[in-house]
């Protein structure tokens, strides 16, 4: 097939959904599927395919009209690409270029597809909701109801997104991962010689997303101290970035609660390190306010390492059944409950890792994922 996929920026810091779209875009490539990348921001597209081996990538000129629009005769390379294309997959839903090139698809004939990525889930419909409603009731919801799929990646996102959208067409798909950084592991050595307070007694909590507040880390360090009075020798590390102002009140609320000598915030950390880190640590702990997908959650069970995160994210049932991981409501109190009687038996905690692992290869295998989308979008270019 013929694919597109559009997203404003392939900028991994900024979260999950480049990451994925990346991901993707190889995987369909790889399947033999003549895919494009379309984006105004190339800073972490892999250098290979910028160099014409492999995807190929369009780079968008900036948007120079008010509110992010674009030009009319910026989107001429694209509207190029489109018109050889069988299916348009748009990723995020507030972006205003996406309804233009949305609009732009519809003239040409092209179906496309809307990926969600949790923006319309309750509790980022909560945030800026007004401004937010106001921009679905003047097209936004056009967008979505014009798209010949929109794609959640776990019915629980679904079943809080329909009613956004009540004359669209969902479609659950997971998101796609590409396992195959995971399939030999580099061990913890790497992270342990980087960190040298790994190598002591632990047990060892990682905490590794976005430093935002969506994200919970308040709950995670107000629970430190009565984790620390169980487990003298914990330590937990908080790797990513984000905003600076948050980020130094999170440093000053582990001075407040007298922990910030277990506490280490260690920056961004990515490749092999990141694989390296999840192996050296005993539990993965996200105690997040909402994600649709969490690939990091993913990613530490790839590696092993059993997951803690809570009943706010799409797919915790999931994460449960998988055996890997446990699911506590969004609260001090609650990861305290959670966390103290696991890290008092890391043999259980080693055999989690192990079934979340053999669960991920299974469920989330590429095979399954991707034939899965190739079915939407072959779906999407009958429709």
């Amino acid at each position: 097939m013929r694919i597109v996929e559009y997203i404003e920026y392939v900028d991994f810091e900024i979260g999950g959904p480049p990451r994925a779209v990346v991901d993707l875009t190889r995987v369909l490539h790889q399947r033999g599927n003549d895919v494009t990348l379309a984006t105004i921001d190339t800073k972490d597209v892999p250098s290979d395919w910028m160099a014409g081996n492999g995807p190929s990538v369009l780079r968008i000129p900036k948007p120079r009209l008010p509110g992010g629009l674009y030009l009319p005769g910026q989107l001429a390379g694209l509207e190029a690409v489109l018109s050889q294309a069988d299916v348009l997959q748009l990723h995020g839903v507030w972006e205003r270029p996406n309804a233009q090139i949305a609009t732009l698809a519809r003239k040409i004939g092209v179906p496309y597809c809307v990926s969600l990525r949790g923006m319309l889930d309750d509790w980022s419909m909560a945030q800026r909701g007004l401004k937010k409603r106001l921009y679905l009731a003047l097209g936004g919801r056009k967008v979505l109801e014009r798209a010949a799929f929109v794609h959640c990646t776990a019915d629980a996102e679904l079943e809080q997104s329909s009613k956004w959208f009540p004359r669209g067409q969902g479609r659950v798909v997971p998101n796609l991962i590409d396992l195959s950084q995971f399939e030999t592991l580099p061990g913890p050595e790497r992270a342990k010689k980087r960190w040298p307070v790994l190598t002591e007694d632990g047990p060892n909590l990682l905490f590794l997303s976005r430093i935002h507040v969506k994200k919970g880390i308040e709950h995670l360090l107000g629970a430190m101290p009565r984790v620390a009075n169980a487990h003298p020798g914990v330590q937990l590390f908080i790797a990513g970035t984000g905003d600076d102002a948050y980020l130094s009140a999170m440093k000053r609320l582990a001075e407040q609660h007298q922990i910030d000598d277990r506490v280490h915030f260690v920056g961004h950390v990515g490749g092999e390190e990141k694989l390296s880190l999840y192996e050296a640590c005993d539990l993965f702990v996200l105690p997040t306010s909402q994600e649709n997908f969490g690939f990091v959650q993913y990613e530490s069970l790839a590696c092993n390492t059993p997951v803690m995160t809570t009943t706010l994210v799409d797919t915790w049932k999931e994460i449960v059944s998988s055996g890997g991981g446990i699911a506590v409501d969004q609260s001090a109190d609650a990861i305290v409950a959670g966390i103290t009687p696991l890290l008092a038996d890391r043999v259980h905690l080693a055999d989690m890792g192990r079934l979340g692992r053999a669960w991920v290869f299974d469920q989330l295998s590429v095979d399954r994922i991707a034939g899965a989308l190739e079915a939407m979008y072959r779906d999407a270019a009958a429709s």
